[in-house]
């Protein structure tokens, strides 16, 4: 490991984490009492935050439509009833955007120190808008396609171009410093490790110009002079093991590892007990003697880091996943409300109680949720908890409630689960709170079980479209649907969601273990 050479992605590959640490007891569903210091601060940081840069997306995107269509409505008001339709302007309105926000980007208009000012920010917008414009007119010159095009629509579109990215940027500074002053604009990150190296981490941190990260605390197991109880103005909050259950409470967004890379069996024993939790996982690179290839490193400024673990559906694709879920879901419930109908019908003739029957179970990062079923058992015997597993043949069962579990027709109402947000259409299935085989709860029987929550829970999942649904009546089922799950959050793509989606119907057929 110890050439210019090596490669942290073998060095630290998650196989090779659950190989050297196998036989580590670790429970993260286990609650660990956190020290009151560590409590205020967890609940300082448990507002959601902000994606920098989500925010600088939205900025490009904003503004790439808004002068595109600025363009094309000048076009269609003065352009058509004059010269009727045309696709030059089309394509001019698309390059001219374009530029436009590439100049921008150029000029560091999309920085979140820039949105900070509002006179830099409108001073770069608009600097980059008259650029792109400029090279728009030299571009018609030597193409001699300048008579092709109206002069007044040209400059009203640089008119009107301008005062919309000042009254947009106008907007963004207000909104950016009000997240700003909320602490919702910014990466939260947690050292893990204490002690001189740590000490130099957030000195290099500190001294970076326009970091957006903020350091919450630090979390270590040593207790002697080489982690004292404050480095450097930052308190020690507590053991690694308290450290899994901050991060239920807060919302942070990255954990840095100083400890170093030498001592690759602690790190791997560390990486073993966070890589549950939802966030980013580096390595701290500044200070360490081992040397990687460059492209192995990322930086913060000048501060170098060896990714380990990255959130899986971040930013922009947790955009993209939820206006997913919002269409598909819309969709499955106007499709689908004939058979919700009649289910609900079906069931309140057959038996006493509510149509509804909701469950406790595990959502994202571990947080318990309400999940809401069609209910299939008698009201008296229902059992929320899910202390008693359904077998086959269970007198708690209605005949309507076999019919609908086997085609989990049961399940439907979970669709405005999806529209809440407390869903996901595809995911992880979420999993009653006290589920468990041969007495034993689930995360006792599979090591890493709680890791299939670094995800938003689904409807439908990887497992069940393979064949991993229904009951649960020994360990070789649960291993298996964990490890499609854990394959699903490894290898997310809106593609993958939409073939899971539309091979639901498929594994539907398959009955064997549903009742």
């Amino acid at each position: 490991m110890a050439t210019d050479t090596a490669d942290p992605k073998t060095v630290f590959s998650k196989e090779k984490i659950r190989q050297m640490t196998a036989g580590i007891a670790i429970d993260p569903a286990r609650k660990v009492e956190l020290n009151e210091l560590a409590k205020q601060v967890a609940e300082q940081f448990s507002s959601d935050v902000v994606a920098p840069r989500l925010i600088t997306g939205v900025a490009r995107l904003v503004e790439f439509l808004g002068l595109a269509s600025i363009s094309m409505l000048i076009y269609l008001i003065y352009v058509v009833p004059q010269a009727g339709m045309g696709g030059l302007y089309l394509t001019a309105s698309i390059l001219g955007s374009f530029l436009a926000v590439a100049a921008i980007q150029a000029l560091d208009g999309y920085m979140m120190d820039t949105f900070r000012s509002y006179v830099a920010q409108v001073s770069k917008a608009v600097t980059g808008f008259g650029f792109a414009m400029l090279l728009m007119v030299v571009a018609g010159f030597f193409a001699k396609m300048g008579d092709a095009y109206s002069r007044i629509w040209f400059g009203s579109w640089i008119v009107c171009g301008m005062v919309f990215l000042t009254l947009f940027r106008a907007m963004l500074a207000f909104r950016a410093r009000q997240l700003m002053s909320d602490g919702r604009l910014e990466r939260r990150a947690v050292i893990v490790g204490g002690g001189e190296p740590a000490a130099e981490l957030i000195r290099s941190l500190e001294s970076q110009q326009n970091s957006d990260i903020r350091v919450c605390g630090i979390f270590d197991d040593r207790t002697d002079d080489r982690s004292p109880p404050v480095v450097v103005g930052y308190p020690k909050l507590g053991t690694i093991a308290e450290l899994v259950e901050f991060g239920r409470m807060a919302r942070i967004d990255m954990l840095i590892v100083t400890l170093p890379l030498s001592a690759e069996t602690r790190v791997l024993d560390l990486l073993k007990r966070l890589w549950v939790l939802p966030v980013d996982i580096r390595l701290s690179a500044h200070t360490n003697k081992l040397r990687f290839r460059p492209r192995a490193y990322s930086y913060e400024g000048a501060v170098p880091f060896l990714d380990i673990f990255e959130k899986p559906i971040a930013n922009w694709d947790a955009v993209s996943k939820r206006g997913f879920d919002i269409f598909f879901a819309s969709l499955a419930l106007v499709a689908l409300s004939p058979v919700m109908i009649a289910t609900a019908i079906a069931i309140r003739f057959e038996s006493k109680g509510p149509v509804i029957f909701r469950q406790k179970r595990y959502g994202f990062n571990n947080q318990v949720v309400e999940v809401m079923k069609f209910r299939s058992m008698y009201h008296e015997m229902a059992d929320p908890d899910a202390k008693t597993v359904v077998t086959k043949g269970d007198p708690r069962v209605t005949k309507v409630g076999r019919f609908i579990r086997k085609t989990s027709i049961d399940e439907l109402p979970q669709l405005f689960n999806v529209l809440s947000g407390k869903l996901s259409l595809v995911g992880p299935r979420p999993h009653a709170v006290n589920a468990h085989t041969a007495n034993r709860q689930w995360d006792q029987v599979v090591d890493g079980y709680f890791a299939r929550h670094k995800v938003k829970p689904g409807v439908t999942g990887w497992a069940q479209v393979n064949g991993w649904r229904g009951e649960v009546d020994d360990d070789e089922k649960i291993q298996q649907r964990v490890n499609h799950d854990l394959y699903y959050i490894e290898n997310w793509s809106l593609l993958f969601d939409l073939q899971i989606l539309f091979m639901t119907p498929f594994s539907l057929l398959n009955t064997e273990s549903a009742y």
